[in-house]
């Protein structure tokens, strides 16, 4: 099975310090919906892991959630895609151990999957999607896309070693044609 693991804000949907609070906020990237299409084509399951501590915050609820995902997976399929499942952490404790930059959400989705994170590309753009893929022996890529260029501008240090893409749809062009 190829697996592929996004972050959800900044990398498929345009990011907000404010948070996304509603599916009317939830606006995709340009070419995000498409590249997850064409990693579908390509043999990939693709699967999102996000932080979403907006809900323990009292930005928003748990069936505001589901409509902004209901969003989301509609907008993929309209495109020919895709996304297997979305795991996500409403916690705020970076205790957590679902909580990114832990590593325990994409745990848990070996567990589901009954697979190895060996190797499995883990999308983000932050320096959060880069520990938490770290830690889980996965394959950290970085998008410039969401906090991405602030990520590389303030982290240097923790991007070092991690390929860095303008947006999802490099990245797929990169995994597509590297395995051919």
């Amino acid at each position: 099975m190829k697996l592929i693991i996004l972050d959800r804000d900044g990398v498929i949907n345009q990011d907000s310090d404010t948070f996304i609070k509603s599916p009317d906020e939830w606006i995709p990237i340009p070419g995000s919906l498409e590249a997850i299409a064409r990693l579908n084509h390509a043999g990939y399951r693709v699967v999102v892991a996000t932080n979403q501590s907006g809900i323990v915050r009292g930005l928003f609820d748990l069936e505001t959630l589901n409509l902004i995902h209901k969003k989301m997976y509609r907008m993929v399929q309209e495109v020919g895609g895709l996304i297997d499942a979305v795991f996500f952490c409403p916690d705020l404790d970076e205790t957590h151990p679902y909580r990114k930059p832990n590593p325990g959400m994409l745990l848990e989705i070996v567990r589901r999957l009954k697979c190895s994170l060996q190797g499995v590309p883990v999308v983000g753009d932050s320096v959060r999607d880069i520990r938490a893929a770290r830690a889980a022996n996965a394959w950290p890529l970085l998008v410039r896309t969401g906090k991405g260029t602030r990520t590389l501008e303030r982290e240097a240090e923790s991007c070092a070693n991690v390929l860095v893409f303008d947006h999802l749809a490099a990245v797929t062009d990169y995994l597509i044609h590297s395995t051919e």
